[in-house]
């Protein structure tokens, strides 16, 4: 029965392959119609109060809380709330000259709206307060769009009290989903659920427009404790009984579990998609969401952040997280603002008498020069500027990468990624960081491997990075996103008995995240055991790990199951469904549903969805992807081509365009045309070995010999441990005669497939073309 399911999971995993996953942070749309708060008995209050309810109370809190971050992260325009200058001011970029100005007590902007026209548009909400402010415009449709002019709120000494461009060096014309009207710029998709409590999107899908509603425009106290109802009838009461909830509040942040706090936090705080239809306080963190793992483009390979990723997946890495340290033994949770300034913020545990609280804290005094090598007074004496390198984001936002890392300039000699010493030191060279840290600390730290090195030749695809890989995929003492990086890579090397037992083992992890990841990479490479695998987490206690099983298994036949499995399929599968449905919004959401549908077998449902997305999100390349593949299956090539070459209209450089228009055009027998498709992914993907692998074929077919074997030989050193390479070059030289080469590589194939007698009888066959003497038969 296995191997018939496995061919059906085979078949979706190219389509699978080129489905994106959910927008990482804050995919749901979230509407602005007649935008007005939700009371607690509405429909969707959900049990929230008035947030003055909670102030009146606890004032203590609420003085520290107002004027913070989080009071101040969406207002209404007002003179109290708007900083920038409205006083006729004007700003150009890329030949736009834009006014801000008032009218009527109502803050205004001229600039270019989404037709490429100059237009008058008021500014109904402020976004932010510090080191920026943003302004939302809203639209009849609900939407509220975020100007991409932001103002600079730092000080002028400090460079700001200016209007700035957040994408200075970006050409975002009208239509372009970067411009301020674009989809990239919607309020309700990208920022509005993290910058207002208990927010309800209802869009609707049928006419394309929001009517959200929020309890509170800012992020209140019930964005972090929950739903305040319960609570307030308890402190009514006066009987002084506290209810399962912690005296009525859903979050209780009293249990001494750090991950508790630290997972309200990254709610917002991380870089994630959404695994459930609402964000629902008291459930585990992987319940409602999947943080990014080290990823190219967003981290450095070494883990350092690159793209902005919300501190949680630095966090994750660090040893203050493994051993128990939260965000708010740092930071104050109700202004904040931090817990102390300086370094004595970091003394707090690290000085010659560590607390209590963490036994394991090695004693130490790290506020000396014997410790940092710098002037008491210098920048270079301050913890954070030597352990918290930041990158600066929306061109005047510094963020702290919180992996709390020690500086490696060595890794950047040999990685090309950033370090804390140079980015003081800019006129050095890492190589001159080296040498002084080795100096100051010796070099037993650069002489043990780092999981960096590991990272970075796996997303090179080297193969001599495999077997590394694998190592730091098991190791339990790895930080779990670390560990789950490492399972995410090992899919590049296809399906080994090695790489298949270490995924079963991280499929049953203790940590959600390692097996929502095993699960995933299993998918993309299923064997009999993986699928057994596979539906043993269709009933995992997290969320994340079921969708993630049920979308791989949906194209399973349900008579080939049996009932409890068919019945955790069909739940999990729902899970997934009502998720992608709240984000039906987004191109993303769209796609996600057609590839469901597609393994469903509803071939004109999934066309459906894609057609939906494209039209939503033209530039959206994925759907433009799956639609050519959904019409080459049906048949329909010409329309496929027309999809993969208006995807490469929008993507030119994206070499995986140029492959899958080639092996089309092979397919139609147009090969002189193929060819010069396929060479162009072979330039824009040179360690691709499979793409060389079939340019190679086709040159063979078109009687290029002396470039198809050159092509061969080179996808061979890409990946020689891929069997069709090795078998290509035994025929492609036994075909040329050339028998010690066609031996050669046959005895490399051996070692590949050990146990196949077809290729032991053709290594007796080639031995007798080298040595015709030699009769006697191998054993």
């Amino acid at each position: 029965m296995y191997q018939n399911l496995l061919r059906i999971l085979a078949m979706l995993l190219v389509m699978h392959a080129t489905a994106c996953e959910q927008v990482d942070q804050q995919e749901s749309r979230l509407d602005t119609g007649s935008t007005q708060a939700v009371s607690a008995s509405a429909p969707g209050g959900q049990g929230f109060v008035d947030n003055r309810q909670c102030l009146d109370c606890h004032q203590a809190e609420a003085s520290s809380w107002g004027g913070s971050q989080h009071d101040l992260a969406m207002t209404v325009a007002s003179m109290d709330t708007v900083l920038g200058d409205f006083n006729d001011s004007k700003f150009t970029h890329q030949g736009i000259t834009s006014r801000f100005y008032k009218k009527d007590g109502r803050f205004m902007v001229y600039t270019e709206a989404g037709d490429g026209q100059l237009q008058d548009f008021e500014i109904k909400y402020t976004f932010g307060v510090y080191p920026l402010q943003q302004y939302l415009v809203e639209f009849p449709d609900g939407r509220l769009q975020a100007l991409t002019i932001a103002w600079d709120s730092r000080t002028a000494a400090e460079g700001g009290q200016r209007w700035f461009h957040l994408l200075p060096d970006e050409v975002t014309p009208p239509g372009d989903p970067l411009h301020w009207t674009g989809r990239m710029h919607t309020w309700n998709v990208r920022c509005a659920e993290c910058h207002s409590t208990n927010l309800q999107k209802n869009y609707d899908a049928v006419t394309d427009t929001y009517k959200t509603r929020w309890s509170e425009i800012n992020v209140s106290c019930q964005s972090c404790h929950g739903p305040g109802a319960a609570h307030v009838e308890w402190a009514e009461s006066g009987q002084g009984a506290e209810p399962a909830g912690n005296k009525g509040l859903i979050v209780d942040y009293n249990t001494g579990v750090a991950q508790d706090l630290v997972e309200t936090c990254a709610r917002c705080h991380s870089r994630r998609h959404r695994v459930s239809p609402d964000d629902a306080h008291g459930r585990a963190f992987l319940d409602d969401f999947e943080p990014a793992t080290l990823q190219a483009g967003l981290y450095y390979p070494d883990g350092q952040i690159l793209e902005e990723v919300y501190v949680y997946g630095s966090f994750l890495q660090s040893k203050m997280y493994n051993r128990g340290v939260a965000c708010n033994d740092c930071h104050d949770v109700h202004s904040t603002r931090l817990q102390q300034t300086g370094n004595g913020l970091c003394l707090q545990c690290h000085s010659s008498t560590p607390p209590a609280r963490f036994p394991t804290l090695k004693a130490a005094e790290y506020a000396t020069t014997a410790h940092h090598f710098h002037s008491p007074d210098s920048a270079g004496a301050q913890c954070i500027n030597c352990h918290m390198a930041a990158q600066t984001y929306m061109v005047v936002d510094p963020r702290r990468d919180h992996s709390f890392r020690i500086p490696r300039p060595d890794l950047s000699v040999k990685l090309g990624v950033p370090n804390a010493c140079n980015q003081c030191h800019t006129e050095k060279s890492p190589e001159w960081a080296a040498e002084k840290t080795a100096q100051w600390y010796g070099t037993a730290i650069r002489e043990s491997p780092h999981y960096g090195e590991t990272i970075a030749a796996a997303r090179e695809g080297d193969v001599a990075a495999y077997e590394p890989l694998l190592a730091l995929a098991s190791d339990a003492s790895q930080p779990a996103i670390i560990r789950s990086s490492a399972l995410e890579l090992l899919a590049q090397y296809g399906p080994t008995e090695s790489s298949a037992g270490a995924l079963r083992e991280a499929a049953q992890d203790g940590d959600p995240l390692v097996r929502t990841v095993a699960t995933s990479t299993l998918g993309q490479m299923p064997t009999v055991a993986d699928l057994e695998t596979l539906l043993q987490q269709l009933n995992d206690p997290v969320r994340a790990v079921r969708v993630e099983a049920a979308r791989i298994l949906a194209p399973i036949p349900r008579e080939n199951l049996d009932m409890q499995q068919r019945q955790l399929l069909d739940t999990a599968l729902q899970e997934y469904r009502d998720t992608q449905l709240a984000l039906e919004d987004t191109p993303e959401a769209l796609l996600n549903l057609g590839v469901l549908e597609s393994a469903l077998g509803n071939g004109a449902a999934a066309e459906g969805y894609y057609e939906k997305a494209i039209k939503m999100a033209p530039e959206f390349v994925p759907a433009r992807v799956n639609l050519a593949n959904l019409y080459n299956l049906t048949g329909r090539n010409r329309m496929a081509e027309q999809q993969f070459r208006a995807a490469i209209g929008y993507e030119p450089g994206a070499g995986e365009l140029y492959y899958s228009l080639g092996l089309l055009l092979v397919e139609e027998q147009r090969l002189k045309e193929a060819a010069g498709v396929l060479k162009t992914a072979v330039d824009l993907l040179p360690q691709r070995a499979r793409v060389q692998y079939n340019y190679a074929l086709l040159l063979q077919k078109l009687e290029r010999h002396d470039e198809a074997q050159a092509v061969l030989e080179s996808a061979y050193q890409l990946n020689p441990r891929d069997r069709d390479i090795v078998y290509a070059l035994v025929v492609f030289y036994s075909q040329d005669g050339n028998w010690q080469d066609a031996l050669r590589y046959a005895r490399e194939l051996e070692t590949l497939e050990p146990d196949n007698p077809a290729t032991e009888q053709w290594i007796e066959r080639l031995e007798r073309r080298v040595n015709p003497s030699s009769e006697a038969p191998r054993t």
